[in-house]
């Protein structure tokens, strides 16, 4: 069992139950799912991107991802219906506590100049979104392997009400909030 896991059965959940005054266990908020995407804008001119792009996700999460494609045709963007644009994945259960301690204790630390996440990124709802510039803050991505810097964005989905609630959970799990 992840020791994440472990953490919030015995130390998270009583602390929100005293905090919050939830009267039982199940009304206290808990991790949902892990969402990973990467935007790939370039896709149409490189076609070498999809590949190493999903080469990259499936190293950083151990889960194949799924591509996503255009729904319109843009011409401005010369993109047509059916195009590939992106990709992404969800992870749950034991890989997505797995992913969170290892996003927490392993690749946060790595950014230059670290000064914490943002409390900002909260969408009103309890769920807290994280954008990365660069893969390379993940320790499974070797610098001199990539073919080029792609920005990856990690949603994480709680079952909180509201964002207050949202950032006690996440801030007692261990994730370092900047002090702004």
């Amino acid at each position: 069992m992840s020791t994440l896991k472990e953490k919030y059965r015995n130390e998270v959940v009583p602390a929100l139950m005293k905090r919050h005054g939830y009267k039982n266990v199940m009304q206290v908020p808990r991790l949902e799912k892990v969402t990973l995407n990467i935007g790939l804008g370039e896709v149409n001119t490189n076609a070498k991107a999809l590949e190493a792009a999903t080469k990259d996700l499936t190293a950083i999460a151990g889960q194949h991802p799924v591509t996503t494609r255009a729904k319109k045709s843009i011409a401005a963007f010369r993109l047509r219906v059916g195009m590939p644009i992106g990709l992404k994945l969800t992870l749950r259960g034991q890989r997505m506590y797995d992913f969170l301690d290892k996003l927490m204790n392993a690749v946060l630390c790595r950014i230059r100049e670290f000064d914490g996440v943002p409390t900002t990124s909260f969408d009103g709802q309890g769920n807290y979104t994280l954008g990365f510039k660069e893969q390379t803050s993940f320790p499974e991505i070797e610098y001199d392997k990539i073919d080029k810097l792609r920005g990856l964005e990690v949603t994480i989905v709680t079952t909180a009400k509201t964002n207050e609630e949202a950032t006690d959970l996440l801030q007692l799990l261990g994730m370092p909030f900047s002090k702004d």
